[in-house]
């Protein structure tokens, strides 16, 4: 048929009219200003010649098909803007056509194919794909569109492959509604809104896609987008929940594979809303903002994808979103190469961020940051910062070329594990009142400092090395008080660890060697412990303390160095048990031997004895206290020795009982195992239950050390433990906290005070659990190499053992902890006053025991506490009585009468 007439047919609609099913209706070239419509599976192609079949709208669409069929290279148009093409069922083919003034339209149930077309100039929207019709668009080319080039929106589940969309003054691709399509090899370029823009609850899926030339974002995902519908799992809130992952890839919500976006004027991705988005093997580069956003409440997953040449930040997390990044990279980012804020959770996995013009990794709000395995290197600022009330955990990650600190922490909470930090300006800075835990880091390479750890900040430091700093390698500011064990410091252009005034650490094994200045510098008025610390090969004195500063160091040694110590005149340092080899100078000050401790002790200082009353503040030479956890070394003292400090305790006559009982079965289970016997089966974990102040403590330093003497325990240590220092502030900070600790008391006694704090009693959701869990496991690994000591008052610690069916088996044993008989608490004065040269008459012992009787025993008691407090309220009434008299002899000085008991009427 032609348009005048000279086929079979005056009209295409005519010769569709006549067809039969399955027939094709050959078009000659010419324009036909009619509506066909195909509803029999006619094919209608145009004849091969040298002209162009231009089908034309007049009322409605210019096509219109409801049945099967073909359409072949056909020009078809609608000059007002309706649809030139609307497919409302059917399966079509329309291939080699060009559409233009109207959009290709569609609806229903059709499923058409519509392949190798041209769309373009069809007014606000080149392809409008709704209803329920599952279309498949391969190879086609959509252009010059005033709006969307491609318009999903309903239920509609379209395929588009191979085809290009470019010139819109809108979207490239659109999908909204619950459509769910697949979008493959796909390019949608020169977009004047966001390329691909995915809202409702939409879940297209793109794999293989290029999106370049945006004048907007590259792709923008918000609403419920990809979000899992009703009834099914949100996962944790840390990353997309596994119920959301298809069965083809695992990726969850909105997915994008292997796709490339460049060149866009706003960002890459944006993803907001209550979005669920997974970018995966993806590229995106060259972007007029931020390469990746997240807002309110999305859910994003990258994996194996990169992001680069940014003109902001690489990858920026806010609101409540929550983003999970494995084997990812960001590069050269105009700003932060990652930054999360707000309520954000970010987890970094395997990832590289490099080059950034900021920050390498920034947290700051409320957000909770963390990177395992990750790469951080080549920028002017930060590694890491942490800001705000932000909590960042950073664990085997290798920190490179950074212009100021390698990780930095302004008022947040950190966790750093086993890092590697190397060409720094700044190892560490921390600044914080928090406690930040930096485990197994090893830091080399630094312009300035190593370790810095500010004015008013506490942390934890164990297991370090610091190495090749310009300046010093730890440095402890003003009123500091942080917690240093078995770190070393080598090779430093500045001193080995430097200590202000007022700061007070606790160290423990420290090793300083090789330092260009000192070893150890503690500044006038500076403080703090230092045990079992090792100091050689330094340029200044190895250990120099100035005015006015009053640091304990307990069994140091210092050696091969020109001058060992100094200290100025006014300092008030204590050396206790240290040793001076090869030292050319500057011997340990002047010494004198404790009869009593045991112990050599210098520059004035006299410590006491370990004496034997229950409940004592002993303050023995070789332990090191820290706040929530104390750290004793053995003293090398044989059995018999233990023994008889435990039989010194004031009353306490059912502990010792069980106490000798464990210590019999004890040595024969040595020597069962010597003679190659089966050993009898031990308690090794023990409960304490008593009311405060009646020794628990005291008993578990002794028990640690009877261990240790019958060869049960390697070093008979103690540390001790409460919730504050095993239990976190955020969901994987725990297990970290409890297994540094637990680390500490290998070889040794954990000794856990209220334990039953760990399960606060009507709160069904608590960290603590998580530290019992923890414990349970840890005491399983090393249950030979240590003893696990829970203490408490009674009923509670009941409680406590029935929580975790774990901890009742492991916990069999309980020894009681009766309270003091007021006798008793006289002897404990008693031995107060002896301690400090004060003499207690046997008449004001008679007062002291009628003074007991009339205390009340509740819960405000502290036994062998109430009697030491009751001790030094006596000096002091005493001291006032005393300073009134104008000669007193040696006997007023030193004597306690019963007017000096509280509430005691003066003598006239």
């Amino acid at each position: 048929m032609g348009p005048r007439g000279w086929g079979g047919h005056r009209s295409v609609m005519a010769a569709v009219r006549a067809a039969e099913p399955g027939a094709t209706v050959s078009v000659q070239p010419g324009t036909y200003t009619e509506n066909v419509v195909l509803d029999r599976g006619i094919s209608l192609v145009a004849e091969k010649g040298a002209g162009t079949v231009r089908l034309v709208g007049a009322h409605g669409p210019a096509l219109a098909v409801h049945g099967g069929g073909t359409v072949r290279d056909l020009l078809i148009e609608h000059p007002n803007g309706e649809p030139a093409v609307s497919v409302t069922a059917g399966e079509v083919l329309i291939e080699g056509c060009e559409i233009t003034g109207g959009p290709l339209q569609v609806s229903g149930t059709a499923n058409p194919v519509v392949r190798n077309c041209r769309v373009h100039h069809t007014g606000e929207v080149g392809l409008y794909l709704v209803g329920d019709s599952t279309a498949v668009i391969e190879g086609c080319e959509i252009a010059d569109i005033t709006s969307a080039g491609v318009f999903v929106d309903h239920g509609a589940a379209p395929v588009l492959r191979r085809v290009t969309v470019s010139g819109t003054g809108g979207h490239g691709l659109r999908f909204t509604g619950s459509s769910r399509a697949t979008v493959q090899e796909c390019e949608v370029r020169d977009t004047g809104a966001a390329a691909v823009a995915v809202d409702a609850t939409a879940v297209p899926r793109l794999t293989g896609c290029h999106v370049t030339d945006s004048a907007a974002a590259g792709v923008v995902v918000t609403g419920r987008a990809g979000a899992p519908g009703r009834g099914q799992d949100g996962g944790d809130g840390s990353r997309p929940a596994r119920g959301e992952e298809d069965a083809g890839g695992g990726a969850a919500g909105v997915v994008l594979r292997d796709c490339r976006i460049s060149a866009t004027a706003g960002d890459g991705v944006h993803v907001t809303g209550q979005a669920v988005v997974s970018l995966l093997n993806c590229r995106i580069s060259q972007t007029g903002a931020a390469g990746v956003v997240t807002a309110a409440d999305a859910r994003l997953r990258l994996e194996g994808t990169a992001v680069s040449d940014t003109g902001d930040t690489g990858l920026a997390v806010g609101g409540a979103s929550r983003v999970e990044v494995r084997r990812g990279a960001v590069h050269r980012a105009g700003a932060n190469g990652v930054y999360a804020a707000d309520t954000a959770r970010l987890r970094l996995r395997d990832t590289v961020v490099d080059e950034s013009a900021y920050t390498a990794v920034h947290a700051d709000g409320a957000s909770r940051l963390e990177l395992g395995g990750c790469e951080l290197r080549g920028t002017p600022e930060h590694g890491v910062r942490g800001a705000g009330d932000a909590l960042v955990t950073v664990e085997d990650t290798a920190i490179e070329d950074v212009g100021l600190a390698g990780l930095c922490v302004e008022g947040a909470d950190l966790t750093a594990r086993r890092c590697k930090i190397t060409k720094v300006a700044t190892g560490v800075s921390l600044t914080t009142e928090h406690r930040p835990l930096l485990d197994g880091c090893h830091i080399d390479g630094c312009g300035g400092v190593g370790i810095d750890v500010a004015a008013e900040t506490s942390a934890l430091v164990v297991g370090c090395r610091v190495l090749n700093t310009a300046g010093a390698g730890v440095y402890v500011r003003e009123r500091a008080t942080p917690w240093i064990v078995d770190c070393s410091v080598t090779d430093t252009g500045g001193t080995g660890m430097v200590v202000r005034q007022d700061a007070a650490p606790r160290v423990h094994g420290l090793s300083l060697t090789r330092t260009a200045k000192n070893g150890l510098y503690i500044a006038d008025g500076g403080c703090g412990r230092f045990d079992f610390c090792d100091i050689s090969d330094a340029a200044f004195p190895a250990v120099y303390v100035g005015g006015g500063a009053a640091p304990v160091l307990r069994a140091c040694l210092i050696h091969d160095t020109e001058e060992g110590v100094k200290c100025e005149e006014g300092s008030e340092a204590r050396f206790v048990g240290c040793r001076a080899k090869n030292v050319t100078t500057g011997e340990l000050p002047d010494s004198a031997k404790d009869p009593a401790a045991g112990t050599t002790t210098g520059v004035g200082s006299r410590l006491p004895a370990i004496v034997g009353a229950a409940g004592a503040d002993v303050g023995t030479p070789d332990t090191v206290s820290t706040d929530g956890a104390e750290v004793r070394e053995p003293t090398g003292e044989d059995l018999a020795q233990v023994l008889d400090e435990l039989d010194g305790l004031v009353g306490l006559a059912g502990v010792k009982h069980d106490v000798s009982t464990m210590v019999k079965v004890m040595q024969l289970v040595r020597q069962r195992t010597e003679a190659g016997l089966v050993a009898p089966p031990l308690s090794r974990h023990l409960v304490f239950a008593g009311n405060s102040g009646t020794g628990k403590t005291t008993v578990a330093r002794l028990y640690g050390r009877i261990l240790a003497a019958v060869g049960l325990l390697s070093r008979g240590h103690l540390v001790e433990a409460d919730r504050g220092s095993l239990v976190g502030e955020y969901v994987g900070h725990t297990a970290p906290k409890t297994t540094a600790v637990f680390r500490q008391a290998l070889g040794g006694v954990l000794f856990i005070d209220e334990a039953y704090a760990l399960t606060p009693s009507g709160q069904g959701a608590d960290y603590g659990r998580e530290a019992i869990a923890t414990l349970v496991k840890l005491m399983e690994d090393h249950r030979d190499n240590i003893v696990v000591i829970v203490a408490g008052y009674p009923d509670e610690m009941e409680r406590f053992v029935g929580v975790n069916p774990g901890l009742a088996s492991r916990f069999t044993r309980t020894l009681v902890f009766e309270d003091y008989e007021d006798a008793e608490l006289v002897r404990i004065v008693d031995w107060q006053a002896a301690r400090h040269q004060y003499e207690l008459p046997e008449y004001t012992r008679e007062a002291l025991l009628a003074h007991f009787g009339t205390i009340v025993r509740d819960d405000r008691f502290g036994n062998g506490r109430t009697a030491r407090q009751l001790f030094q309220r006596m000096t002091e009434n005493h001291a006032r009585r005393v300073v009134e008299m104008t000669a007193p002899t040696t006997e007023d000085l030193s004597t306690l009468l019963p007017e000096d008991l509280p509430g005691a009427q003066p003598v006239q």
